[in-house]
């Protein structure tokens, strides 16, 4: 049961209205956590800036692999169920790619340096070794792809914090549990 509501169109404060209405046409829907993240606008303007920004990082299907294996290692299944979606349907990821990267690797040998790295960081807190940053350096990522990484793992874990916070309603088709993959 979610523990914020998402707000209604009338209750959305006037400086996250249109950020919000930019999401709602471009994905043709109101996302629940969307909704209930545009209760703060400082919060909510922020995301979808650092967002924008991020989506001209690496490629989509590395993008979007990354927000996989994060939000399986945090726990995160509205993320899961998100990410799993457009995966599917704007990555072009099968459903084998889409576990793989759950697990935190991918079948073409770039993405998957990247997508160990990604998990690399979230599970060591940024503490990765020199032998980590080597391994994705050799698969062909520069140190600015390596900073792109990191911060969409940071991207990725903040919307994975917020919605393991509020747990709001599920809008995307269910994913299997962790264990069964």
């Amino acid at each position: 049961m979610p523990r914020s509501a998402a707000l209604k169109p009338e209750q959305v404060p006037a400086d996250s209205k249109s950020t919000l209405d930019a999401f709602t046409k471009n994905i043709g829907f109101t996302p629940n956590m969307m909704a209930t993240f545009a209760a703060s606008p400082i919060a909510f303007n922020s995301w979808a800036t650092l967002f924008g920004s991020m989506s001209k990082a690496l490629d989509v299907k590395t993008r979007d692999s990354i927000g996989l294996a994060v939000s399986e290692v945090n726990g995160c299944n509205y993320c899961l169920t998100v990410h799993s979606f457009t995966a599917e349907h704007m990555a072009r990821l099968s459903a084998d790619d889409i576990i793989l990267a759950r697990k935190g690797h991918a079948n073409d040998p770039k993405r998957d340096a990247a997508v160990q790295f990604a998990r690399k960081v979230i599970e060591t807190r940024g503490q990765v070794s020199d032998a980590d940053l080597k391994t994705v350096r050799d698969a062909g990522y520069t140190d600015a792809n390596i900073i792109e990484i990191v911060a969409l793992v940071a991207m990725y874990s903040l919307t994975n914090f917020f919605n393991n916070v509020v747990d709001p309603e599920k809008d995307f088709p269910a994913v299997r549990p962790a264990g069964s993959i």
